[in-house]
C-alpha cells in the first residue's frame, strides 16, 4: 500500500534526525522546523481551508452562492431524469445575464466585432452584401487603431488609445462636459475596476468604505478580500429606497468614533438590487457631502441605459459635479461603466471601463501600475465599450435598425418589470417598490413566525429558507436579501426582470401558487 504524504514526511524527518545524531552534528534548525511542521499535519494536502488566506474564507458572493449551486444540481437531475421534478427547467432569475435568458445581441455591435476579429473579410467583395456600410467603416477605423491590426494582440494597459478617445468623446456628448481619454482605464467588465479601487484605497482593516445596504455583493466581497471594513448606510425602503444625507452623516460619524478611517463612498445609480434612480438634487447633495468630508466618490453607473420610469432621467455624477463648478482639484470621482448591462447585455464579452478623475499624478501613476500588472483588458471587450459609447447616429445605415432593437429591448424590460412588480404586490405579506431602473426587483417578504422557526431549525436565514423552497418547488432561482444586506429583522429576495416577455405569465403563475402553499403551510 502506498504511504500517505504525512507518513513520507515523518520518515524523512526521522532519517534526518538519526543521521544527525550518528554524525554528532546538530540538525539544520530550518530543516527541523519545516519537517516537524509537515510531519505534524494529518492532511495529505499542503494547502487546506485552514491555512489559506482568511480573507478568502470570509468573502461571500450571494449572486452565485448556495442557491445557485442547488439549482445547478437540480439541472443535472433534470437532464438525467426529466420527470424527476414537477418542473421541466431551471429559470435563472439570480443574475443580470440577459443573453442567457434569450435576449438577442445588437446587430451593429456584433457585425463590427466579427469584422474586427477577422479583418480579412473587409477586403472581400461579398462583405458589402452581408454587413452594413457603417459597420464596415467602423471596423476599418478600429482595426487601424489596434496594435498589429489583430484582436489577439496585447494593447496599452489602459486600453487602445483610439478606443479611449471614442469613449471620452461619448462621455462628453452624454454629459455636456469634456472627458480626457487619459482618465479612461478599460477593464474586463466593471468588476476588476472596482477591485482595483478597493485595492488602492484599503491599507488595513481600519480603512472603511461607505456602502449602501442593500448593496451589490461585489462591494462587500471586494472590501473583504482586500482586508477593509464595510461601513453600511441604509437605503430607505419606505421612500422607494431613498438615499438620505442624514443617514450618510450618521454612519460616517459612527465609524470615525470607532477609529475607522473612511476613505470612500459607493453609490449605485440606478440601484442594484433596489432599482431606484437618484434625483439630480439628491446627487448634488451627495457630491457636496463627499467634497466636505474628503471622500472618494465611487459611482457605479453600469445601469445608466436602464431607465423605465418616464419621470426619471439618468445623470452621471461626473456631469453633476462639473455642473456644480467642481473639477479635479475639488473632488475625487471614479465612475464605472460596463457592456454587460444596459440594452446590450454582453456579459460574456467582459468589457467595461472606469473614468478616474481628481487623483494626484503620483497616485494616478500607481493606478496605472496596478492596471499594468494585468497587462490589458481583452480587446473584444474594449471594442464593445467604445461601441456602446458611440453607437450608430442619424444618417448611418444601421441607425434605424439599431434604434428599433434598442427600443424594443428597453420597452420590453419596462413591461416585464411592471408585470412582475404587480404580481409580487398581489402576494400575501409581500410589498415591492417600483423598478425605476436597472434589472431587478427587491420585494420584502413578511414571513410567518413558524417559517422563521423552521429556517432556524435548518440553520438558514429565513429569506434563504424561502428561496430554497421556491427553487425546489418551481425551478425559479432568486437570491435571498440576506446576501445583499437589509435592515435587521426584514427579509427580501432579488429577482431579475430578464426572462423573456412571453415567459413572464408562467413564472408569475408558478410563483403565486408556490407562495400561497408556503403561507398556508406555515401560517401562524
Amino acid at each position: 500500500m502506498r504511504k500517505s504524504a504525512a507518513d513520507r514526511f515523518r520518515h524523512l524527518f526521522n532519517r534526518s534526525l538519526v543521521a544527525s545524531q550518528h554524525r554528532h552534528r546538530p540538525i539544520n534548525p530550518i530543516l527541523f522546523r519545516s519537517l516537524s511542521s509537515m510531519a505534524s499535519h494529518s492532511s495529505p494536502f499542503p494547502v487546506t481551508a485552514q491555512n489559506i488566506n482568511p480573507q478568502v474564507l470570509k468573502c461571500q458572493y450571494a449572486v452565485r452562492g448556495e442557491i445557485v449551486t442547488l439549482a445547478q444540481n437540480l439541472q443535472k437531475d433534470l437532464l438525467a431524469n426529466p420527470s424527476a421534478h414537477s418542473f421541466e427547467e431551471i429559470i435563472y432569475c439570480n443574475i443580470g445575464n440577459p443573453q442567457s435568458l434569450g435576449q438577442q445581441p445588437i446587430t451593429f455591435f456584433r457585425e463590427v466585432l466579427a469584422l474586427c476579429d477577422y479583418p480579412a473579410l473587409l477586403d472581400k467583395s461579398e462583405t458589402q452584401g452581408l454587413f452594413s456600410a457603417d459597420s464596415i467603416e467602423r471596423a476599418w477605423q478600429i482595426v487601424d487603431q489596434i496594435p498589429g491590426r489583430a484582436t489577439g494582440a496585447y494593447s496599452h494597459s489602459q486600453g487602445i488609445q483610439g478606443l479611449r478617445d471614442t469613449i471620452a468623446a461619448g462621455i462628453g456628448e452624454r454629459d455636456g462636459f469634456p472627458a480626457n481619454p487619459d482618465d479612461i482605464f478599460l477593464t474586463d467588465g466593471a468588476s476588476p475596476a472596482v477591485h482595483m479601487m478597493m485595492q488602492l484605497l484599503t491599507r488595513s482593516d481600519n480603512d472603511g468604505i461607505l456602502c449602501p445596504i442593500p448593496q451589490y455583493p461585489l462591494y462587500s466581497a471586494s472590501i473583504t478580500l482586500h482586508g477593509g471594513h464595510l461601513v453600511p448606510y441604509y437605503l430607505d425602503e419606505a421612500t422607494g429606497w431613498g438615499l438620505e444625507i442624514s443617514e450618510l452623516k450618521k454612519q460616517l460619524e459612527d465609524a470615525r468614533s470607532k477609529g475607522i478611517s473612511v476613505r470612500a463612498l459607493v453609490v449605485i445609480n440606478p440601484g442594484n438590487p433596489t432599482g431606484q434612480v437618484l434625483a439630480e438634487e439628491n446627487q448634488r447633495d451627495i457630491v457636496e457631502f463627499c467634497k466636505k468630508e474628503g471622500l472618494v466618490l465611487l459611482a457605479d453607473e453600469v445601469y445608466q441605459e436602464n431607465i423605465y420610469a418616464p419621470e426619471k432621467k439618468f445623470h452621471s455624477f461626473k456631469k453633476v459635479s462639473r455642473s456644480m463648478g467642481y473639477g479635479d482639484d475639488d473632488i475625487i470621482l471614479v465612475s464605472f461603466q460596463s457592456v454587460s448591462k444596459g440594452y446590450h447585455g454582453e456579459c460574456g464579452k467582459r468589457g467595461g471601463y472606469m473614468e478616474v478623475t481628481g487623483f494626484s499624478p503620483d497616485v494616478r501613476e500607481q493606478v496605472y501600475k496596478v492596471a499594468s500588472v494585468n497587462l490589458c483588458a481583452n480587446i473584444t471587450g474594449q471594442i464593445l465599450a467604445s461601441l456602446i459609447m458611440s453607437p450608430p447616429k442619424v444618417g448611418d445605415e444601421s441607425y434605424e435598425s439599431f434604434m428599433a432593437e434598442k427600443g424594443g429591448i428597453l420597452s420590453s424590460l419596462a413591461k416585464r418589470a411592471k408585470a412582475l412588480e404587480d404580481a409580487l404586490n398581489n402576494l400575501e405579506g409581500v410589498t415591492c417598490n417600483k423598478a425605476e431602473g436597472a434589472m431587478y426587483l427587491f420585494p420584502r417578504i413578511r414571513l410567518p413566525e413558524k417559517a422563521i422557526k423552521a429556517a432556524e431549525a435548518e440553520k438558514s436565514a429565513p429569506d434563504a429558507f424561502y428561496c430554497k423552497r421556491l427553487l425546489n418547488a418551481t425551478g425559479i432561482v432568486v437570491v435571498p436579501g440576506s446576501g445583499f444586506g437589509q435592515v435587521p429583522g426584514t427579509w427580501h429576495f432579488r429577482c431579475t426582470i430578464l426572462p423573456q416577455e412571453d415567459r413572464i405569465p408562467a413564472i408569475v403563475t408558478r410563483l403565486t401558487e408556490f407562495h400561497e402553499k408556503f403561507m398556508d403551510e406555515f401560517r401562524d
